[in-house]
């Protein structure tokens, strides 16, 4: 099956395009910084509860626009946190990052709006009604303002901080900044993290290395894992370099308890790695570190530490390893971007059949053909999405197969093939496609409802019984 009629520059930027929420073509600033900042009327702040997610506050000047909440305690809170998930899912991250919050009394706020497809003109929008609600109603430090996002949500969160200097940090997971967007130095802190299986890993680790060359505090951390929002002990390092970041800019007072804590950790994660002969993560918790406590704390056993570990042949070895994958990772990314416009079946049969085994071996190799299997899922998301799109029913089918095979687990691939068995007047299979993808995890109900093709199947699809088990 060749990939035909299909704009093929979609594909060349796949790492993170799909991810990504599209740019407006208006949008002539991105990657400079507006002094413009949002202003608000003080209010009295409301009464919400404390220690609660509360999934939906509707914003009082737009009622199209609403977000979920998490308020620690009834003091003041240290900071906040504006969260952007790529499928809007607002409370999502802050189920997952709860625990944070109480322990560092930050608000967390996660916005129901901002979604992948939005173009920057619309996250703007979005950003505009989420700040100026959010600071008339809640109590923290204004001097505190931080953005997270995973994925597209990523993007957008660098993004407002581009274009917003009440932005004091920056934590992006599976995406960097915008596209095109070169560093700089940048009036916030840039925290870059990433699944050593996730697809996206190589292009932070690329914007991570352009960053040294800048005065942009800024980070990497690594988490085992793919293209998912990061487990609670990964954002705990994270919200660690936010407060970091404070005390160096004197937002906040020196915390010698805090800093000698994260010390004793840190060191013994560089001694466990040590020990178990990985040099190249005892090196990075070596160099993050030395970024974490930079100008606040004496920093000489990790400069030591480091150095001795650069000069060691073993650490030499498993590098020129890392290099070496990394060169393979892209020229096989290569040679799939030529496979998708003329492999066939059998070929990618057996892709995927091999990647999915040698990425279930937890190595640095494994890892790698994870991060393939993964860019490959995008592949097939984006080319489907497109031919969906067009209409190109009998291609965007055999692509949709592609992508059910390369991850079986995914929502979207089995949404994908509902709509293509609606168009076919196939209403039993789209009906079993969509329980399929609500027990992977889909639970855009509007979406669903507001689907033409679902629509004109209405009668013979039974929606009640996919909304109770979205529900469950």
């Amino acid at each position: 099956m060749k990939l035909s009629q299909i704009t093929f520059f979609t594909i060349l930027l796949l790492s993170v395009a799909a991810c990504a929420n599209k740019q407006s073509s208006t949008d002539e600033t991105i990657g400079q910084t507006d002094t413009t900042t949002v202003t608000t009327t003080p209010v009295f702040p409301d009464s919400f509860p404390t220690k609660k997610i509360i999934e939906n506050v509707v914003c009082k000047t737009d009622a199209t626009q609403s977000y979920a909440l998490y308020i620690p305690s009834s003091e003041k809170a240290n900071a906040v946190i504006y969260f952007f998930d790529p499928h809007a899912e607002g409370s999502l991250p802050l189920k997952k990052y709860k625990d944070l919050a109480d322990k560092y009394n930050y608000i967390l706020i996660g916005s129901n709006n901002s979604k992948n497809g939005n173009d920057f003109q619309t996250s703007e929008s979005i950003w505009q009604s989420l700040y100026n609600d959010t600071q008339t109603r809640l109590q923290f430090n204004k001097n505190r303002i931080y953005v997270c996002g995973f994925s597209g949500g990523a993007k957008v969160a660098g993004y407002i901080a581009l274009h917003h200097n009440e932005i004091k940090g920056v934590i992006a997971g599976g995406a960097g900044l915008p596209d095109e967007t070169p560093a700089g130095n940048f009036n916030f802190s840039f925290t870059g993290i990433a699944g050593k299986g996730d697809m996206n890993m190589t292009d932070l680790v690329i914007l991570n290395n352009d960053l040294n060359k800048t005065q942009t505090q800024h980070r990497i951390i690594f988490f085992d894992g793919k293209h998912e929002w990061a487990p609670e002990s990964t954002m705990d390092i994270a919200f660690s370099g936010l407060e970091f970041d404070a005390m160096r800019s004197n937002s906040i007072a020196k915390n010698d308890a805090f800093i000698n804590a994260y010390i004793g950790d840190s060191k013994k994660r560089v001694n466990d790695n040590v020990n178990k002969n990985d040099w190249i993560n005892a090196e990075h918790e070596c160099t993050l570190s030395l970024n974490m406590i930079a100008g606040i704390a004496d920093a000489s056993w990790f400069k030591q530490k480091d150095d001795a570990i650069k000069n060691n042949a073993a650490y030499k070895k498993q590098l020129q390893q890392q290099q070496d994958l990394f060169t393979i990772e892209q020229n096989t990314k290569a040679e799939y971007q030529q496979q998708f416009q003329q492999a066939d079946i059998n070929y990618w049969n057996k892709t995927i059949a091999d990647l999915t085994t040698r990425s279930k071996v937890q190595t640095a190799e494994g890892a790698m053909y994870q991060r393939l299997l993964a860019y490959l899922s995008l592949a097939f998301y984006s080319i489907s999405n497109q031919l969906i799109n067009n209409n190109q029913n009998k291609n965007a089918e055999y692509f949709v197969t592609l992508y059910k095979m390369a991850d079986p687990t995914n929502s979207e691939a089995y949404y994908f093939s509902a709509i293509l068995e609606a168009r076919s007047n196939n209403a039993t299979q789209a009906h079993n496609d969509l329980l399929k993808a609500v027990a992977n995890g889909f639970n855009d109900q509007q979406r669903m409802l507001q689907q033409p093709e679902f629509v004109s199947l209405q009668s013979q699809i039974n929606f009640a019984e996919i909304e109770a088990k979205m529900k469950r």
